[in-house]
Formats: structure tokens, C-alpha cells, sequence
């Protein structure tokens, strides 16, 4: 049975089981908005819009690397994007940044058992020393391993760690664990002197194919040349090392920072009675430069703008739908600033920031939303079983557990207050592809896509018409 068909049989006996089983729930709501919702949920599992987005984005504009010029123009025409598909007040903001190019790179073991190494620097990492850097190798099988040694004692040796592979998990659980190394490692190498840092790349594929991703800043650098195996090439080195003798390893970058800006591209779709208030839809414009971004993030713009435009189809809604491409998503700086998300931030007086309402992300692919996470103080009542009542014939349940962060790009403005849904992604495949070259349009499967939009079109149709004050539901201080 196709999703549309199973969404219709679902329609009918959700909403007569529902119906009559909260007199005091879904009903305490306002019936037109949940009919409503039900509606823009329906008419976006008809429309299949979002893929002509993220379809237009990475066929233009390829890999946009933060601050590159690629994702100058690609933030230039989504502009012009929104504009044609009736945003208002559409405006481009411009911030600061610090840019990175990866330029060419290699990897290779040598010595008795020479043999080529497929790897990728991690992000803002520096070039080795013209002609590259030939070192012995320590192993590490886990980042406290690492860390435990004494400052100083891999003086002139390449520290690689190798935790094993990400074990696949529909929530992407598996994911934090490793990419803590890859975001601490160079600067634990710097400080027990290393002269380069590698590592098995944050990935549960066994493909080829190594990840990249940033890493962090220490003092104002990034200490060490810092690169990522593919896993078959990790787990090559690892075989290679655990049979006694020592093994060195020729790297070679020539990355290069340089200063440059990147910007967020933010569009709205005004409030019929309520203008002021506002709700933000989020994802990133930018992207890593080994794949296109289909998946990261690509698809978060498409499912964002799909929605609201759907919602927007069936009339103006009560309060502001605001959805922003934020820049500079993937990368580290120097100085903390929260990238697009902080830029966006500090552009709000107190007052602006006070009447944004509620806000969610999406940057986690294009698989099915299964999940609902609801902010903190509504996880229970009648707004949250009227997002029942919508959500469910879609396959999206309500969980007890509250939404407390949202991603990258809204975490600031959650962290200043704003309540903060989640719409949870099917995960099992998303680091297979995440920071790869296999971050293509074609992993992309359309009819989740679809799923997708009806989800944030339905839930959020309900908030922008709901009379719920979230705001004042919240606890005070959101947790970190």
C-alpha cells in the first residue's frame, strides 16, 4: 500500500478514535485550526514540491563550502527563490568568517608495506610543511586512551585514534561519541606532540570513502594537520599496526584559511491578526565540499520552504512563519560566535527576540520524520494531542520526552528562550552519506521527502493558528 493510501485509511480512524476518545484534549483546541492543519498536511503529501528545491540547489550550485563563493550565489538565488514563491521582507544577512579550502591532499603508508591511503583533511585544518610530513604512527583505541598520555611524549609521531565504526541507530545517537574526536583530537595532539592527527572517519558505511567534518580551534588554531581514514583504510592501518612492527605515514595537505562571509537568507510569510508573533523554520545553506549537500542540508531548505508555502496555500495564518537558510552551519571558528544562528541572534533587539514564538530544525536528511518532540511544559495536553490527532496518520508519534535543543543553527535563539520543537528523522542511513562524497540528490527518496513536508506542514499550520502561549508554558531558563 502506497504512504498516501495508508495515510487515508489512517485519516478516517485516527480521527473518529481520537474524536471520541479527547473531549478534553483535541476538542479544547480550536477545531478550525486542527482541520486546518489536517489539511496542509494532506496537500503536501499531494503537492511533492520540495524536491524542485533541493533538486535546483545542488544541481546549480554543487558543494557550498561555508564562506565560498558558491554558497554566495546559491544564498543569492534562494532569495530569489522565496521571492517567486510568495515570501515577503525576503533579506540577505551578511556576517564575518573565517574560510577554509581544502586544496589537495594525500595519505599513504611507506616503508616495508607501502600502500595508499584514502583519507580527507578534517575542516579548518592546516596544510602540512611543503612535501608533507613522514612520521611514525601510535594507535589509540579510544579518545581517554589518548588524552591519558603525558603531554610531550609523541613528540615527531602521528596520533591516530581509532574508536571503531559508528553503529548505525534510527535517533543518530552513535554519532556524538566519535565526532567529539574528531572535533578535540588535533588539539590533544598538539598538546602531546605530534606532528598530525588521523583518525577513522565519523561514518557507519564501510565504503571507501572517508568523512570529513570540522574541528576545533585552540587558541586561535587548529595545532596539528588532521585527517579522517576512510574505514577500510582504518581498519588497514589498524591490522597493519597491531602486528608489532612501527609504521609510518606520508601526509600531505595544502589547505589554507582565508577571510571571507557568509550570510543567512531568511524569507517570511506574515501573520493574518498576529504579525508580530513568529515562528522560525531552520536549516543551513551551506555545505561540505566532497558531496553536493543533498542530504546535509539541502533537504532541510526544501522541507522547510515546501511547508510553509503549502500552509500558505490553504490562507494566512495567525502568526508569522519566518523560515531561515542559515550560513556557516559546518564550521568552527576561531572565536566562538554561533555562526548563522548567532549572527541571526544578535540582530534581534529584545522585544523582536520576545515574539519569536516557537521554532524547529531540520538537518538530518530526507528519511521519515517518526517522532515528535514537543518543548518543555507541552508535552502533555490539549495542544499536544491535537498535534496527535494531525500527526499520526503519518506515522509520527508524540513522545514523552521534551525538545530542548533543536540543532546548530537555532540553538541560539532556543538558548535565549524560544521553545523549540523536533520533528525526528529516521537516522539508520544518514552517516553512511554525512560529510561524503556520496552526498548526492539521488540518496534522496522523494516519497519520505514528501512525508517530510506533510509533517512540519501540519504540526506547524496547528502553531501558527493556535491561541497557545509557549512562550509562557517554557521554564525560564531552557536546558544547555
Amino acid at each position: 500500500m502506497s504512504l498516501s493510501a495508508r495515510v487515508s485509511t489512517l485519516c478516517a480512524l485516527s480521527a473518529l478514535a481520537l474524536g471520541l476518545a479527547l473531549p478534553g484534549g483535541a476538542q479544547a483546541q480550536d477545531e478550525a485550526a486542527i482541520v486546518g492543519a489536517e489539511k496542509a498536511r494532506d496537500a503536501a503529501l499531494a503537492a511533492n514540491i520540495a524536491l524542485d528545491y533541493v533538486t535546483q540547489l545542488t544541481t546549480r550550485f554543487g558543494p557550498r563550502p561555508a564562506g565560498s563563493a558558491s554558497e554566495t550565489a546559491a544564498a543569492e538565488w534562494a532569495a530569489g527563490y522565496m521571492r517567486d514563491h510568495g515570501f515577503r521582507n525576503v533579506r540577505i544577512q551578511e556576517f564575518p568568517l573565517v574560510g577554509w579550502e581544502r586544496g589537495q591532499e594525500s595519505a599513504a603508508i611507506v616503508g616495508a608495506n607501502p600502500q595508499p591511503l584514502v583519507a580527507a583533511a578534517l575542516g579548518h585544518s592546516p596544510a602540512t610543511p611543503e612535501g608533507g610530513i613522514e612520521a611514525e604512527v601510535v594507535r589509540f583505541a579510544t579518545l581517554e586512551a589518548f588524552q591519558a598520555v603525558p603531554d610531550g611524549s609523541l613528540a615527531g609521531k602521528v596520533a591516530y585514534v581509532d574508536a571503531g565504526q559508528l553503529v548505525p541507530m534510527q535517533t543518530g545517537a552513535g554519532y556524538s561519541p566519535l565526532s567529539r574526536i574528531r572535533s578535540v583530537g588535533p588539539g590533544v595532539a598538539g598538546r602531546k606532540g605530534a606532528v598530525a592527527f588521523i583518525m577513522r572517519s565519523a561514518g557507519s558505511d564501510e565504503h571507501r570513502m572517508p568523512h570529513t567534518g570540522t574541528t576545533r580551534y585552540v587558541d586561535g588554531v587548529v595545532p596539528v594537520p588532521a585527517f579522517a581514514l576512510s574505514a577500510p583504510d582504518a581498519d588497514q592501518l589498524s591490522r597493519l599496526v597491531g602486528y608489532g612492527a612501527p609504521v609510518r605515514v606520508r601526509l600531505s595537505s595544502t589547505a589554507r584559511t582565508y577571510q571571507t562571509t557568509s550570510r543567512n537568507v531568511i524569507g517570511d510569510l506574515p501573520g493574518r491578526t498576529r504579525p508580530d508573533e513568529i515562528i522560525v523554520l531552520g536549516s543551513h545553506m551551506d555545505s561540505w565540499d566532497l558531496g553536493t549537500g543533498a542530504i546535509d542540508d539541502g533537504a532541510g531548505g526544501a522541507i522547510t520552504l515546501a511547508a510553509a508555502r503549502v500552509i500558505a496555500d490553504q490562507g494566512r495564518t495567525a502568526r508569522t512563519l519566518r523560515v531561515i537558510l542559515y550560513g556557516s552551519e559546518e564550521v568552527s571558528q576561531p572565536v566562538e560566535t554561533g555562526n548563522g544562528g548567532g549572527a541571526y541572534l544578535r540582530s534581534l533587539s529584545p522585544e523582536d527576540l520576545a515574539n519569536h514564538v516557537f521554532t524547529g530544525e531540520s538537518d538530518f536528511g530526507a528519511d521519515r520524520v517518526h517522532t515528535l518532540q514537543l518543548p518543555v511544559g507541552v508535552q502533555t495536553g490539549a495542544f499536544a494531542d491535537a498535534a496527535n490527532r494531525v500527526l499520526y496518520p503519518i506515522g509520527v508519534l508524540r513522545s514523552a520526552q521534551p525538545e530542548r535543543e533543536g540543532g546548530v543553527d537555532i540553538g541560539p535563539i532556543v538558548q535565549a528562550g524560544v521553545p523549540v520543537f523536533g520533528l525526528k528523522q529516521d537516522g539508520l542511513r544518514y552517516f553512511d552519506l554525512h560529510h561524503t562524497a556520496d552526498d548526492t540528490l539521488d540518496k534522496i527518496d522523494p516519497e519520505q521527502l514528501t512525508q517530510n513536508v506533510a509533517a512540519w506542514a501540519g504540526l506547524v499550520s496547528l502553531v501558527a493558528n493556535s491561541d497557545v502561549d509557549f512562550r509562557a508554558m517554557a521554564p525560564a531558563t531552557p536546558a544547555p
